[in-house]
């Protein structure tokens, strides 16, 4: 039996470009700012699109949750390889205040819709590096879930993943329908060409509002304050290991 998959698509400020704090502290600038797929994201993409190509998927399902300019991730994705689109549509102003938990309900939602078998997302957004969709997600549908997987392979009605942990690798079997969040390892992403980026622009990509799916984009948390790193101090050279020491501790590092 082939899967079907609903893989999600983040729009991020791009991992090239420096960011800047907003002058009121409430949130970094996006305005005039590239962005593009979550690399992470782009590597769930590319593991949903080789498992069609081995015919373990039958359909693949993109979905992104964001203003108007998702839709460029998503034809993005299209062009990788998937088969149609979902555009969750959200305003910047409450797209802003938006947290993984409502993100959680929005995938759990789209799955029920979709009659999913497997949710294939990044491990986290480069952006707010949460790691939190994928486990949150998995909690709501009641799910097995194999976070940070490295290999993935179908083994008759369940999966058999190598995820990335602390101490290593750790190889898991869990039962389909499941949740899983993809890490660095998993795959190395294609470049979409010319001709299949043509042909993203006619591929189906639908519209929908949180209304639609009954969600409430009511933050549970406030934001106080977004600060930039402190600026990092130049360094010093010394002569020998005891004056390093000593200068160690007058600044109260040993």
């Amino acid at each position: 039996m082939s899967l079907k998959l609903l893989v999600g698509c983040k729009r991020v400020i791009d991992y090239a470009v420096k960011i800047r704090v907003k002058p009121d502290k409430m949130g970094v600038i996006t305005e005039g700012v590239k962005h593009s797929l979550n690399p992470f994201d782009e590597i769930a993409v590319e593991e949903a699109v080789r498992m069609k190509e081995k015919k373990i998927a039958g359909e693949i399902v993109v979905t992104s949750i964001g203003p108007e300019k998702c839709q460029e991730v998503l034809r993005t994705a299209l062009a990788m390889g998937a088969d149609r689109a979902i555009h969750v549509v959200v305003p910047d102003k409450e797209f802003a205040t938006l947290q993984p938990i409502h993100i959680s309900k929005i995938f759990a939602k789209l799955a029920d819709m979709e009659k999913s078998d497997l949710i294939i997302v990044g491990k986290q957004a480069i952006d707010d590096d949460a790691n939190q969709t994928a486990q949150m997600t998995a909690a709501i549908l009641g799910w097995p879930q194999a976070a940070f997987a490295s290999k993935i392979e179908k083994d008759n009605g369940s999966l058999k993943v190598v995820r990335e942990i602390d101490g290593g690798l750790e190889t898991v079997k869990i039962q389909l329908p499941a949740v899983v969040s993809a890490d660095l390892r998993l795959n190395e992403p294609r470049y979409a060409t010319l001709p299949n980026i043509m042909k993203a622009k006619k591929k189906p990509l639908k519209k929908m509002s949180l209304a639609e799916l009954n969600i409430d984009p009511k933050p549970h948390i406030q934001i106080i304050s977004v600060e930039e790193p402190p600026v990092r101090q130049g360094g010093a050279k010394v002569e020998d290991v005891d004056t390093l020491l000593s200068k160690l501790k007058e600044a109260g590092r040993v």
